[in-house]
């Protein structure tokens, strides 16, 4: 039965409170208390507020904590990543991305991307590092295996690749793009000093990036199109969508199709080429590009 959202967060307050073991928190256990779980008084002193805040909460009397506050009752609730999200949204808040990065892809997101050939697929974390990818993705732009692991970012491969960063015919455009997504991606983990040294990276070392920086352009990519200039296939228009992951909202799979058919033809051609690493010969290049004709 559906309740109003204040009368939710009261319910779900004691619930979760109700649940606690008292012995884990190295109190008197069950048998010594006439009722469950901890009691208001103790989850307010490992949140940090009053006895009466709590009171307040748990009775629905109106109270709506902030975000720090909803976290420290997190914390002190022993809340599951799933349930501090529900929390916080009762509390009408964002939840709070962590600056912690997955660095590895999960293995059934790594089976996906593979199984989505003949589409070129790449999942990427919230710092755009490249954490799976398939063979057609490595022939539309560069074999990320051959390059340092620190190298496989995508924001850095398109402003700072000596090959990649000329591919794009509106290079422009893309960067813009992917800079303005870029902020936005720091806002939602502005505690994560790996992407903060991303940021101070590309912007020592491209001119370009700390202009397009300065003027704080927000704007989530997840979907559009690219001109790429491809060294061997010629000019390939793409699309491409992005997908989160509902276990790994962090996290990014992108996937690019032609957007037409010359350029799809133009694509297919060039993912059929067998060698993994799309390192093509001249003649399949040139007839892959003869196939838009």
């Amino acid at each position: 039965m559906l309740t109003d959202v204040t009368q939710e967060l009261a319910a779900f307050l004691r619930s979760r409170r109700e649940r606690l073991d008292p012995g884990d928190f190295g109190l008197p256990g069950r048998r010594q208390r006439r009722t469950p779980g901890l009691r208001r008084e103790e989850v307010a002193e490992l949140a940090g507020v009053s006895v009466d805040y709590v009171v307040r909460l748990e009775q629905a009397r109106g109270l709506r904590p902030s975000a720090d506050v909803a976290e420290a009752l997190a914390e002190a609730l022993r809340l599951t990543s799933d349930e501090r999200t529900y929390l916080l949204r009762l509390a009408r808040h964002r939840p709070r991305g962590t600056a912690e990065a997955v660095t590895t892809a999960a293995p059934s997101l790594a089976r996906l991307v593979a199984d989505l050939s003949p589409r070129p697929a790449m999942l990427m974390n919230h710092r755009f590092d490249l954490l799976a990818w398939n063979a057609e993705m490595a022939k539309v732009l560069v074999d990320f295996g051959t390059l340092p692991p620190a190298r496989r970012n995508a924001i850095w491969l398109c402003l700072l690749h000596p090959e990649i960063r000329e591919c794009y015919v509106d290079r422009d455009r893309v960067v813009r793009e992917g800079v303005a997504h870029l902020r936005a991606a720091w806002a939602a983990h502005p505690d994560d000093r790996v992407l903060a040294g991303l940021i101070a990276d590309c912007a020592a070392g491209d001119e370009e990036f700390a202009r397009l920086w300065a003027t704080r352009e927000v704007k989530i990519n997840g979907r559009g199109d690219k001109v790429l200039r491809h060294p061997l296939a010629g000019e390939v228009a793409l699309q491409f969508e992005t997908f989160t992951p509902l276990q790994d909202p962090d996290q990014l799979l992108v996937i690019y199709r032609g957007a037409d058919a010359e350029s799809q033809a133009v694509l297919d051609a060039l993912c059929a080429v067998p060698h993994p690493c799309g390192v093509l010969t001249a003649g399949k290049a040139h007839r892959g590009h003869d196939a838009r004709k």
